[in-house]
């Protein structure tokens, strides 16, 4: 067997840990927009036009195998599905052949010829081949035609008409083996019954450019086709769905937000870990170095990182999202299908030794429970060929900010430092509190008496004290047994049972104003037992959980309430409002016990709550994080019964990490938490750690719109 010329493998296009150039192909004709096959232990591509070679993945030691048959250029490889025996189909204008790769290896040692089946002829340009799970039928893209060939009797089953261009990819549904989905240059993606020769679905034009390639995941039944534009379509498949369409994908701008966020972490972190790891960046782009303007989508492949984002999220294997590779002629890329954001990006420019910067064509493979990746690369302009080794712990790890950070959990891990804000909780608690002064019945009784000068003296006020009821209870009030502390204890909460589905029916409804006033934010209380509402009437309205009987009505705000927070014990009620003042009232009493006025705030509140146990009071003001003391005193004096006892004090403000304004927050208030969950207008989401007083991590591009809502699982 001939040895191909410029062949050869290779360990030193590694730049870091993340890819290594493995192999370095010459042809002689250019491999641009061909389909290449990478499997789990061999790569097959055109060489030198008409003669297909089949490399191995699994020992690269092994030499090449040349097959020979074809007498046009080859254009479209694949593998079979089927582990033994392992087939080859490739394409070309004049023949589609079938090669079984273990009879090929038996001849080429016994010093024969392997020869292929021919499966059909002259069918036209095939763009793209692709063979059944069972490996009993073949799908030929040639034209805008899709011929299915049958692998055993070498004939065609049937010619599959309905493009307006060129089908560019193909593949069959996992589950449903008579189904075969097809995408086109005309912009559209047609779903067939190749068994009755007829479409069943045929979408509209999506978008202004072709499709060109084709994915179905088995694990969420998803279609995802890529367009030259570097758009990706995603369309569920799930029965009744109807093909409606799940998102789409812009991956110039996930790539850009992915690479904020990856930026945003180094920043995060010390200066020497910096310097350590961003040396390898010094081969990558220059500052001002031009950047392409698309990013086509070649080929797409699925992705296993079933072990990396395990251990990360603390799930099992096989609960992990699926992943799938995006390949484009400027990089690599992982996307996550559950949340459709980018595990890691590899770009060909960043590794300056790699032979190929630009692709014109791309296969990837990654073994499931493999930590490494194959992708089968052809150079855009000249025959290269290059086979590269990725490894998954490195790329994924950049999306983690190099794997420096340490790790933050809801739950403290130590005491409340000396410098922190949350210390002045502690020091109050052992502080000793004065003893309380009485006064004197005596004194109290003889201030502010008359004097009275007679010859003779009987009495001049001084003995006895003046009988004069000011203030008496009222006594004769008639109580119905209807009290808060008594519905309280009559009302029943049972637990919804966690093995139960969610309910879907609704049970019951109110009407909470009659007018045109929205509720702007609903909350129950930590017991289940209530339910606060804000409206945009300046009023909050407290019901019973089960809605019934009349809710409790807090007036004070001049402005839509916003906001509607519960203690921890549940007696208290926070509410904020558009008029900018934070006010705390009584449940049981329904009456304001704390309002907090709008000069300790330079912009107005978004949103605020208790935390620490009720210690502290949250608040966002503008790009600030505010933490107030409050001090609640239901207690009145019996003449000033106006003033209230209650005090609220600020202790602390912490700024973002941008000038942002802070739409909305999130704390643990039933347990001792550190950790602050912040959202902001920006579209990140920045995490602050109170105890050391400073942010902790940030998250740009969080979301593709401004966050309005931000909450986590407090149990």
């Amino acid at each position: 067997m001939e040895e191909p010329q410029g062949f050869f493998s290779t360990g030193d296009g590694c730049v870091g840990d993340t890819v290594t150039e493995r192999c370095l192909v010459e042809s002689k004709e250019p491999v641009s927009h061909v389909q290449l096959a990478c499997g789990l232990w061999f790569c097959a591509f055109p060489l030198d036009g008409n003669e297909l070679c089949v490399w191995s993945t699994k020992d690269p030691s092994y030499q090449p195998l040349i097959l020979r048959g074809h007498r046009q250029p080859i254009t479209a490889v694949t593998f079979g599905n089927t582990v033994s025996p392992l087939l080859i189909c490739s394409a070309s204008q004049d023949y589609v052949m079938l090669w079984s790769l273990d009879e090929c290896r038996q001849k080429v040692l016994l010093g024969l010829t392997p020869r292929g089946l021919v499966l059909g002829t002259l069918l036209g340009k095939a763009l793209y081949l692709r063979l059944s799970p069972d490996d009993r039928a073949a799908a030929v893209c040639a034209g805008n035609k899709i011929f299915m060939l049958d692998t055993e009797s070498r004939s065609t089953l049937a010619v599959l008409e309905g493009h307006r261009g060129p089908v560019t990819a193909a593949e069959f549904c996992p589950w449903q083996t008579h189904i075969i989905i097809s995408v086109s240059e005309d912009r559209s993606f047609k779903v067939w019954d190749h068994h009755a020769g007829s479409p069943l679905y045929s979408s509209a034009v999506l978008t202004a450019s072709p499709l060109l390639s084709l994915l179905v995941d088995e694990k969420s039944k998803q279609l995802v086709a890529g367009c030259a534009d570097g758009q990706l379509w995603v369309f569920s498949l799930v029965e009744r769905h109807h093909y409606r369409c799940v998102t789409r994908v812009d991956l110039k701008k996930k790539r850009e937000t992915f690479s904020r966020r990856v930026e945003s972490r180094l920043c995060s972190l010390p200066v020497l870990f910096l310097e350590e790891n961003r040396r390898p960046r010094a081969h990558g782009l220059e500052k001002g170095e031009d950047m392409e303007g698309s990013l086509p989508v070649l080929s797409l492949a699925p992705c296993d990182l079933s072990l990396l984002l395990s251990s990360e999220c603390g799930c099992l294997p096989s609960e992990s999202a699926p992943c799938l590779w995006v390949g484009s002629s400027a990089g690599l890329l992982v996307l996550n299908l559950a949340n459709f954001e980018l595990e890691g990006v590899l770009r060909y420019k960043d590794f300056r030794s790699l032979s190929i910067q630009v692709a014109g064509s791309c296969a990837m493979m990654s073994k499931a429970g493999e930590q490494k990746a194959i992708c089968l690369l052809t150079s855009l302009f000249g025959g290269q060929i290059a086979v590269l080794e990725i490894r998954l712990a490195a790329l994924v790890r950049s999306r983690q900010g190099l794997g420096a950070g340490r790790s933050l959990s809801v739950l403290p891990r130590g005491c409340v430092l000396s410098t922190s804000p949350l210390h002045f909780r502690i020091a109050e608690e052992h502080r000793t509190p004065p003893a309380p002064q009485r006064r004197s019945a005596v004194r109290s009784t003889v201030q502010d008496q008359p004097l009275v000068f007679h010859s003779k003296v009987r009495s001049s006020g001084y003995a006895t004290a003046p009988h004069v009821t000011m203030f008496s209870p009222k006594t004769n009030t008639r109580n119905n047994g209807d009290s808060p502390s008594r519905r309280r204890s009559s009302h029943g909460c049972k637990e919804y049972p966690l093995e139960s589905s969610p309910p879907t029916r609704l049970h019951k409804q109110r009407v909470l104003a009659h007018g045109p006033a929205a509720a702007l934010c609903v909350q129950f209380s930590g017991d289940g037992r209530w339910l606060a509402c804000g409206l945009a009437n300046h009023l909050s309205l407290v019901f019973r959980a089960d809605l019934t009987g009349t809710p409790a009505v807090f007036s004070g705000h001049d402005g839509a309430v916003s906001t509607v927070c519960w203690s921890h014990d549940g007696r208290w009620l926070l509410s904020t409002s558009l008029d900018g003042t934070p006010r705390v009232w009584s449940l049981r009493r329904a009456e304001l016990v704390l309002c907090v006025g709008r000069d300790l705030f330079p912009k107005p509140i978004q949103s605020a709550q208790f935390y620490y146990l009720d210690a502290f009071i949250l608040c966002s003001s503008g790009p600030e994080l505010q933490l107030l003391k409050c001090h609640i005193d239901t207690s009145k004096d019996e003449i000033r019964r106006y003033k209230q006892k209650s005090r609220c004090r600020p202790v602390f403000r912490l700024p973002t990490a941008g000038p942002t304004e802070i739409t909305s927050l999130s704390a643990v208030n039933d347990f001792y938490s550190y950790l602050v969950l912040t959202a902001g207008r920006d579209k990140t989401v920045e995490v602050f750690d109170l105890n050391a007083g400073r942010s902790a991590a940030v998250i740009a591009e969080a979301h593709s719109r401004p966050v309005h809502q931000i909450c986590q699982n407090k149990m």
